[in-house]
């Protein structure tokens, strides 16, 4: 297909529909104007259109009303961030682009194949940032009889260049830790009657940095927040709050830091004399790529722009909730597009830009991959 064809009448009304997405940012869990506009948009496409009552998010369908579906997926989230002085939602990390760029490869296809013999689909996703889109978007039935999904994400300048694109982007594990420990307070001059919290958080980051795991695999264990003590300098601090980021690159690896970590920070508090209380915040899962869906990715990439533009797959320690639709549904042949733009400073920067030009390209290698993967079902 020369998909390239048609983008010149489809640019204005997206390069529109970008600065709408962009200027109208929202948060986890509050894209409910987002839903409303995408879902509008749907509907005049023609597709068979659900949302969720009170919750954001939405699926658009086309083709037969049974049988073996391709989607596309694209994040919705905006995240919280000071910009120039004011706290204030934010799309640095390019959801604004994934969904134009999705909502464009829709379009292209529903112009082009009005009638396909499987069904397509789409899923717009709320609340990447925090982890929880993916699971809730799977107990609503999105990827109910998909077969293959397809989703993409902006990459950093470090990554590719603009003009480069990659089949598979491998992001690794990540989760939070949330805990407060429990000691004693006491006078400064009388520490031997107290259990300082402070030198019991400290003593357990030190004990994490004893966690030895396989060296070929990365991970990471790092204190993120701690806040104790009061206003008086002359307390010793009985109490203790703290967060820790962790990180690996499989899931394997990462449930064995979890373990490692929980085991260690128990038997700190237990040595001191301190009572422990964690809580674990939402996991996003390492990437797990089909094999099948990668190979299509790769030769949609090639056929559209050729075998220069493919680049190799994308590595990278950061964290992406689209993974939790295979981790859920291991049955499916997922993967993401590695989309070069020249991104800069690097995402979630405040002042993050990119070269808007390759969502072009992204909706178009996006189109080629669905038709392929159509194109292998309706063959089976």
């Amino acid at each position: 297909m020369n998909w390239s064809q048609q983008i010149p009448a489809l640019r204005e009304d997206l390069q529109r529909v970008w600065e709408h997405l962009h200027h109208h940012p929202e948060v986890s869990w509050s894209e409910h104007r987002t839903t409303e506009f995408l879902a509008e948009r749907l509907k005049q496409l023609g597709l068979r259109v659900t949302t969720f009552g009170e919750k954001p998010g939405l699926i658009g369908e086309w083709g037969p009303d049974a049988g073996p579906v391709v989607a596309l997926r694209a994040d919705m989230d905006a995240l919280w961030q000071e910009v120039h002085g004011v706290w204030q939602g934010n799309h640095s990390c390019g959801h604004d682009a994934h969904m134009t760029t999705v909502l464009g490869a829709i379009t292209l296809l529903k112009q082009t194949f009005p009638n396909p013999a499987v069904r397509y689909r789409v899923l717009f996703q709320p609340a990447e940032e925090v982890g929880e889109g993916a699971a809730f978007l799977v107990e609503q039935g999105a990827v109910e009889d998909v077969v293959y999904l397809f989703g993409l994400h902006l990459r950093p300048i470090q990554e590719l260049r603009s003009g480069q694109m990659s089949a598979a982007i491998y992001n690794g594990a990540a989760i939070s830790l949330k805990g407060v420990i429990q000691g004693v307070e006491a006078h400064a001059a009388r520490p031997h009657l107290g259990v300082n919290a402070i030198e019991v958080a400290f003593s357990a980051m030190q004990a994490l940095n004893t966690i030895h795991l396989n060296p070929m695999v990365p991970y990471t264990v790092k204190m993120t927040q701690i806040s104790a003590g009061g206003q008086n300098t002359n307390t010793i601090p009985g109490k203790a709050e703290f967060a820790f980021d962790l990180r690996a690159q499989t899931n394997e690896t990462m449930d064995s830091l979890i373990a490692q970590t929980e085991s260690r920070l128990k038997s700190v508090c237990a040595l001191y004399g301190a009572d422990l209380t964690l809580q674990w915040g939402a996991r996003t899962m390492a990437a797990e790529v089909g094999d099948g869906a990668k190979e299509i990715l790769a030769q949609a990439i090639r056929d559209c722009f050729g075998d220069d533009v493919l680049a190799a797959d994308v590595t990278t320690p950061g964290a992406e909730d689209f993974h939790f639709y295979t981790a859920l549904r291991p049955h499916l042949q997922a993967t993401m597009l590695g989309l070069g733009c020249d991104l800069a400073p690097g995402l979630h920067h405040p002042h993050m830009t990119f070269n808007q030009e390759a969502l072009f390209d992204g909706m178009v290698v996006l189109a080629q991959a669905v038709v392929k993967a159509g194109q292998t079902l309706a063959n089976v």
